[in-house]
C-alpha cells in the first residue's frame, strides 16, 4: 500500500496545531484551531475515512497531553471535561463541510471558515442549553426560547474568538500545506536541455 503524503503531512500539522495552541497565554475566548483542523482534513485528505479520523485523533492526543499536564498541576486546563463527546461529534460534521472546500480557493476556505464556525456555535450552544448547561451566574438556562437566546448571547465572545481562530488557523494549515506540498513533497524536476 502506497502512503499518501497528504495524510502524513496533514496529521503532523494537525497534531502540532492541536497541542501547541493551548500554550498561548491569555488567548481570546474560543480561540482554538479545531474547526480549522476539521475543515482542513475534510478538504485535503483524499481517503475520507482518514479525513474524519485525523482531526479526531489529533484532538484526542492533545486532550490526553493536557489531561496529564493538568493532573501534574502544570496546566490549569484539563484535557477532559463534561460534554466533550458532543464536541467530537460536531467535528465529524465540520469535516463534512471541508469536503466542499477546494484547497487552492481562498474564497472557499474563507466561506468554509464562516460556515463551520457558525454551525459549531449554533449546535454546541444548543447542546449546552438543552443539556442543562450553566450561565455566567452558575444558573441553568431556562428551557424557554428566552433561555436559548440568553445562552447564545453569553456565547457570543466565544463565537468571535472562534471565527478569528478558524480564519487564522485555516490560513496557516492550508497555506502551510500548499507550501510544503509545493517546495518539499513535489520538488520541481529540472528540465535538461
Amino acid at each position: 500500500m502506497k502512503k499518501d503524503p497528504s495524510i502524513v503531512i496533514s496529521f503532523v500539522l494537525l497534531v502540532l496545531m492541536a497541542s501547541l495552541y493551548r500554550i498561548l497565554p491569555g488567548r481570546p475566548l474560543g480561540f482554538a484551531p479545531q474547526i480549522a483542523m476539521a475543515l482542513f482534513a475534510g478538504s485535503i485528505v483524499k481517503d475520507k475515512k482518514y479525513s474524519f479520523l485525523l482531526p479526531l485523533f489529533s484532538m484526542l492526543v492533545s486532550d490526553i497531553l493536557y489531561e496529564v499536564l493538568f493532573k501534574f498541576h502544570i496546566s490549569a486546563t484539563p484535557g477532559f471535561y463534561s460534554g466533550q463527546a458532543v464536541n467530537y461529534i460536531l467535528f465529524i460534521g465540520l469535516t463534512v463541510i471541508g469536503f466542499a472546500i477546494q484547497q487552492t480557493k481562498p474564497v472557499q476556505i474563507l466561506t468554509g471558515a464562516f460556515a463551520g464556525t457558525t454551525m459549531y456555535f449554533i449546535l454546541s450552544n444548543f447542546a449546552v442549553w438543552i443539556g442543562g448547561g450553566l450561565d455566567i451566574a452558575n444558573q441553568p438556562y431556562p428551557k424557554t426560547m428566552a433561555g436559548l437566546l440568553h445562552c447564545y448571547a453569553e456565547a457570543t465572545p466565544f463565537y468571535r474568538g472562534s471565527l478569528y481562530a478558524t480564519i487564522i488557523f485555516s490560513a496557516l494549515l492550508f497555506g502551510g500545506y500548499f507550501l510544503i506540498n509545493k517546495y518539499v513533497v513535489q520538488k520541481p524536476v529540472p528540465v535538461s536541455s
